[in-house]
């Protein structure tokens, strides 16, 4: 089956971060492409990936970049289905810089954005784009949630049970 979420980042280094999101379209058990091309450095491959996207199957590209950060609105300007951009943390800026350039941009081109680092969510929305048209994947994102929902439960049982002092110990671990 083809991929259907591409993920594409502008350094290797953004490569971290962007992870997260294929980690949790693994759980979820969607397909993906990941890749890294600069749309400054590589003008002409990062076209022909845009381009080309939809016909290798992507119904949405996750894209994450830092600085300038304009890798997600040049993906937008090009692929009509939707993208989601992952502003990277910057060392000079906070990554603010790249959350400014992704959610900025003009009417007509949007890129739905998520928090600095935030590849995880950007993850769970790709799958949860996919799910308007998938009642199996839809499931499964119900199940991840339940999932979350069990584990934050546990660990507010276990602050009752020992103690914040001695919570705070152990996680330290």
């Amino acid at each position: 089956m083809a991929a259907k979420v591409g993920i594409v980042m502008g350094s290797d280094s953004d490569l971290e971060v962007m992870s997260k999101a294929a980690e949790v379209l693994d759980v979820l058990k969607v397909e993906y492409d990941i890749t890294v091309i600069s749309a400054h450095r590589m003008p002409d491959v990062f076209y022909d990936y845009a381009k080309s996207a939809e016909e290798k199957g992507y119904k949405v590209i996750i894209a994450g970049a830092g600085g300038a950060a304009h890798l997600p609105g040049m993906t937008a300007a090009i692929f009509s289905l939707p993208v989601i951009g992952v502003p990277i943390m910057t060392k000079s800026l906070g990554g603010v810089d790249s959350l400014y350039s992704i959610v900025q941009m003009p009417a007509g081109i949007p890129v739905a954005t998520v928090a600095i680092n935030g590849a995880q969510n950007a993850g769970i929305l790709a799958a949860k784009i996919l799910a308007a048209s998938d009642e199996e994947l839809l499931g499964r994102i119900k199940d991840y949630a339940a999932g979350l929902k069990e584990t934050v439960a546990a660990k507010s049982e276990k602050l009752a049970k020992i103690g914040y002092q001695e919570y705070l110990k152990e996680s330290k671990k």
